[in-house]
């Protein structure tokens, strides 16, 4: 038996982050229980080396920011990538501008634990079978060796277990509620979700992928023709191109370079002058895309003899034998597809360099049958939450995205993807089970809904019921729509990320998950510590596009603009830092800054008319405006305020004094008093204000009501009750 503060069950990108986070933050006896050799889940296990986290902007597709530890990686395989290419980007990857092989990506996830070898522990070729729960709350787990070896029993307990495993095993043993698969429209009121589910809907998620590596061998290297292959299981794909000339030129997604080979791109060898045989590919295109409902005949079967039923199992439900199963039918789609590429797709195409019939499999894996030790999963167990986050969340119907319906108070990270379903149900030929199939989307599940930029809420790490539980990884709260759009490399690891602070400070304060996502004051100190960073980047809370990590205003952008007090505008992702904050803008923060400290003065009663005659009686900003003044001692007024008028220091200092706030001399030392303001250079003296003065917190949330998505916002308008005038 192993006692642990905090055991980490699965070493993908998401369990690694919670565990360094936590390490970071003070916790001294971290376990981390992996079933294979290899950490860094998407990364390399599942063979997606090209990462992509492509979002809208302006009407062109761009790279979401990248922040917290998902950039601590990305820096590190940018080294990686220089140290043997001469590049930190060698890919020309059409899906993303990020690239790390397999082996080298396994390598960094290790190193970047490594200086954490006397807090974290990490014990690998285990799964869990058992969870031990006392009184409400989980104790420990009980594992068994995978390759069933004679040392074939371990036992960890902890006081707080976070499952990041890849199918939410921990979950489910415990006893903790959660989902898999559709979700009904009568539970979430989803536009998109399904009123029943037809035969076998239970099973249907968004499917996995074996995902190929392939390098340039310079001669035929065509793999041998696996026994179930037939040229019609990719016949809606004749027509792809399998190969086109593309550098790279205008960017990911141009469609210029749109074709199988560099859709995922690892490394172009060719327009970079690298050496030869260094070119690879990875294949992740739905042809080879496996669904886990409507399964093939000789699954079926190969399951049903396992355990009387289990081929009608979800997969999430299956026991680990039972998967493999599923996984080896997989493969072999995988190795059709690798067929298909090397033989009728050459012979219709001709012959040429990059053709895939002189591209090998790689060895980089070190299985047997040189794929990825585990699938690319899109979609796993799905915790029962304090909140589940659904789609009328975050659904827009826009193709540009701006900001997400409901931006929750207890935000712990920033995100947005489109609601992307690959083919989740087959297409047999006649309509029978022991025949070629096709993947094909169904119903409202496919792929592109667009959503708008959201952020994730700490309630949806936390179980409704059972204490001692975090979920990780994909178990969390979300509804199956939205797990379509939360599971990319970046958002694995600031899941993961929030997970080891709030398990910090949970075992720090000796307090429940529970606890903290009730107190708003406690919420507040989980994104301090986040936005802040611990020994590495800040991560992004408020989905701004331009505001970094390294910029001096990073914390104050994110946590006022978090808070309300600055207020974004609804038609723009940007913040601009270098803007010119107007006077009416800064009159409004200074408003809701008021309003957000400890002992805030009363919204004064507005008269019928403006006193101002270039602020009129329906401006939005009026209230707030008139409130400023009002709270001050601004002595006697002018007929106008020129709202729109430029703001220097000089202002922003003569506000504060009136408002009896913290003033600072570097506002007026020498001449800085005349220099104009920007919006990095308020938001920054503002944060210093609400930091010397105190904010002011209710004593704890609703989270009782698992449909509340704002409880602290009765009209759920995503302005703080405290910080909206009245009407």
């Amino acid at each position: 038996m192993i006692e642990a503060d905090l055991l980490i069950v699965g070493g993908d990108e998401s369990g690694c982050a919670a565990a360094v986070q936590a390490a970071r933050l003070g916790v001294k006896n971290i376990v981390v229980v992996n079933d294979i050799d290899w950490l860094g889940g998407q990364f390399c296990t599942q063979g997606i080396g090209p990462i992509d986290e492509w979002t809208m902007v302006e009407g062109k597709r761009t790279e979401f920011p990248a922040s917290g530890p998902f950039l601590e990686i990305l820096e590190r395989i940018h080294a990686h990538n220089r140290k043997t290419y001469g590049l930190a980007r060698p890919g020309n990857s059409w899906c993303g501008s990020n690239t790390i092989e397999p082996r080298a990506a396994a390598q960094i996830f290790e190193d970047w634990l490594a200086p954490y070898a006397s807090q974290i522990r990490v014990i690998k070729g285990w799964e869990p079978v058992k969870v031990r729960v006392e009184n409400g709350t989980v104790q420990g787990v009980n594992f068994r060796r995978v390759d069933g070896g004679s040392d074939d029993s371990l036992t960890i307990t902890a006081k707080l277990t976070v499952d990041s495993s890849d199918w939410g095993d921990v979950i489910r043993l415990s006893g903790a509620g959660y989902m898999a698969g559709p979700d009904l429209k009568s539970r979430f009121n989803e536009p998109s979700a399904p009123d029943v589910l037809e035969p076998g809907g239970h099973q249907e998620m968004n499917p996995i992928s074996w995902c190929p590596l392939l390098r340039e061998a310079g001669k035929d290297s065509t793999i041998p023709k696996p026994l179930r292959y037939d040229e019609r299981s990719f016949a809606d794909w004749k027509k792809a191109p399998p190969w086109v000339d593309w550098d790279g030129s205008g960017g990911i997604y141009n469609s210029s370079g749109w074709c199988i080979y560099t859709h995922r791109r690892m490394v172009d060898r060719y327009h970079h002058e690298l050496a030869p045989g260094t070119e690879a590919v990875i294949l992740n295109w739905p042809a080879h895309d496996y669904p886990l409902s409507t399964l093939p005949k000789q699954v079926v079967d190969a399951l049903e003899q396992n355990e009387t039923g289990a081929s009608e199992k979800n997969i999430v439900d299956m026991t680990p034998a039972q998967r493999r199963i599923v996984f080896a039918d997989a493969k072999q789609r995988a190795l059709e597809f690798v067929y298909w590429l090397q033989t009728a797709v050459h012979d219709r195409v001709g012959d040429y360099p990059q053709s895939f019939r002189y591209m090998k499999l790689a060895d980089d894996y070190g299985t047997s049958d040189q794929l990825p030790p585990k699938p690319y999963i899109r979609e796993g167990l799905r915790l029962e939450a304090l909140y589940v986050m659904r789609e009328q969340d975050v659904r827009t119907e826009s193709k540009e995205p701006r900001w997400a319906k409901t931006m929750v108070p207890d935000g712990v990270f920033g995100w947005q993807f489109n609601l992307d379903f690959h083919p989740t149900r087959r297409n047999f030929v006649d309509n029978d089970p022991t025949q070629p199939w096709q993947a094909k989307h169904y119903g409202t599940r496919n792929w592109s809904t667009d959503t708008d930029r959201a952020m994730f809420p700490l309630r949806s790490l936390v179980p409704v019921k059972l204490d001692g539980l975090l979920g990780c990884s994909k178990n969390i709260g979300v509804t199956s729509m939205v797990q379509s759009a939360v599971r990319l490399h970046g958002q694995m690891m600031h899941v993961g990320t929030a997970v080891g602070t709030v398990a910090a400070l949970s075992l720090r304060d000796g307090i429940s998950p529970r606890e903290i996502a009730a107190s708003p004051q406690r919420i507040r100190e989980v994104q301090t510590r986040l936005v802040r960073g611990a020994d590495g980047h800040g991560t992004l809370l408020w989905p701004w596009q331009d505001v970094r990590p390294d910029e001096p205003h990073f914390e104050a952008a994110n946590l006022l603009t978090v808070a309300g007090i600055w207020r974004a505008d609804p038609e723009d992702v940007h913040f601009r830092p270098h803007q010119i904050v107007t006077r009416r803008e800064l009159a409004s923060a200074l408003a809701r800054l008021c309003r957000a400290l400890p002992d805030a003065k009363d919204w004064p009663e507005l008269k019928p008319t403006s006193p101002y005659t270039d602020v009129a009686d329906t401006d939005k900003d009026r209230p707030l405006i008139e409130a400023m003044i009002s709270w001050g001692n601004f002595g006697p007024q002018q007929p106008t305020f020129h709202p729109d008028e430029p703001t220097t220091w000089a202002t922003l200092h003569r506000w504060l004094a009136a408002l009896d706030l913290p003033v600072f001399a570097s506002l007026v030392h020498r001449n800085n008093g005349a220099q104009p303001l920007n919006r990095a250079e308020c938001v920054d003296y503002l944060h210093r204000v609400l930091q010397k003065r105190g904010e002011f917190f209710p004593p704890d949330f609703n989270v009782g009501d698992p449909n509340d998505a704002l409880p602290w916002d009765r009209d759920n308008n995503s302005v703080p009750d405290r910080l909206q005038p009245p009407s």
